[in-house]
């Protein structure tokens, strides 16, 4: 998805709400696990509540890869799935891959190549081992890297807040060095919703870039935060809620539950949108 389409989707829809399909099957409503494919049924459900109110979707790989080749048929289907609404939902395989040469060309086969069985719009990736293990992955046309820069977890403060010489943080470093490989058509930042406080600086170091922001709902980030110090003119935002929707229920009406969650957000994000989106 070109970068043109996405804000186009943010402003028809209103919303820059992804949502995080950690289907974890040990959580999913009991009832569909008599089903032969319970986490496909699950996530087919979510989706259909869901697709009014968000422009985004985020599976997150160590939920199918755990399962093995039952939970890479699952993933496979979703995105098969997914496909139908292409125009309406942009694809991200929250993997956060990161390797040299390769591996990395390979990892990038199997989620963005167009041929491939899973077709991803972007991926995330680590950025720790520096351009060779990011290059690969930019080779296909309007496909994204979602590169890791600032996270919500406790352990970020372990490395990114690092500071060289000069004193600039580690984070600081990789929203400025990996600009060198990649522009705001197909290179966004991962930075986490717990780390509003930074947002005025990451978008000082990547004013018109996209940043997908996980940490919202259950992790307790918070989203007007978020929205007045992150929004650009064109949103410049993808905001991540995983459990907090597709969890928020656990009985047969669970899809719809969800859908009036993701409705709440969609009705929030769209008066930031008004405020901020300038």
């Amino acid at each position: 998805m070109k970068r043109r389409e996405l804000i186009s989707l943010i402003e028809k829809k209103k919303s820059f709400l992804c949502v995080g399909l950690d289907s974890d099957i040990n959580k999913i409503p009991s009832h569909l696990l008599s089903e032969e494919d319970p986490v496909f049924e699950f996530n087919k459900a979510i989706i259909d509540s869901t697709l009014p109110f968000c422009v985004a979707y985020k599976p997150n790989l160590a939920f199918y890869e755990s399962r093995g080749i039952k939970g890479l048929v699952s993933l496979k289907k979703t995105m098969d799935y997914l496909a139908q609404f292409k125009a309406e939902c942009f694809t991200i395989a929250d993997a956060k891959r990161g390797d040299i040469g390769n591996t990395s060309e390979q990892y990038a086969k199997a989620f963005l190549d167009p041929k491939g069985d899973f077709n991803f719009d972007s991926m995330t990736i680590a950025p720790y081992m520096g351009e060779d293990s990011v290059k690969p992955f930019t080779i296909y046309e309007d496909k994204w890297v979602i590169l890791l820069a600032l996270t919500s977890n406790k352990g970020a403060n372990d490395f990114q807040f690092i500071e060289d010489k000069e004193g600039n943080p580690l984070f600081e470093k990789v929203l400025t060095k990996s600009q060198e490989w990649g522009n705001k058509e197909n290179l966004m930042f991962v930075c986490g919703a717990t780390q509003a406080s930074m947002f005025t600086r990451i978008r000082e170091l990547a004013p018109e870039s996209f940043l997908l922001v996980p940490g919202v709902g259950a992790q307790g980030g918070s989203l007007e935060e978020v929205s007045k110090y992150g929004m650009t003119k064109d949103c410049g935002l993808l905001v991540n809620s995983s459990r907090a929707i597709i969890f928020a229920d656990k009985t047969k009406d669970f899809a719809k539950v969800a859908g009036k969650e993701a409705k709440k957000v969609q009705e929030e994000m769209a008066a930031y949108m008004n405020l901020y989106m300038k």
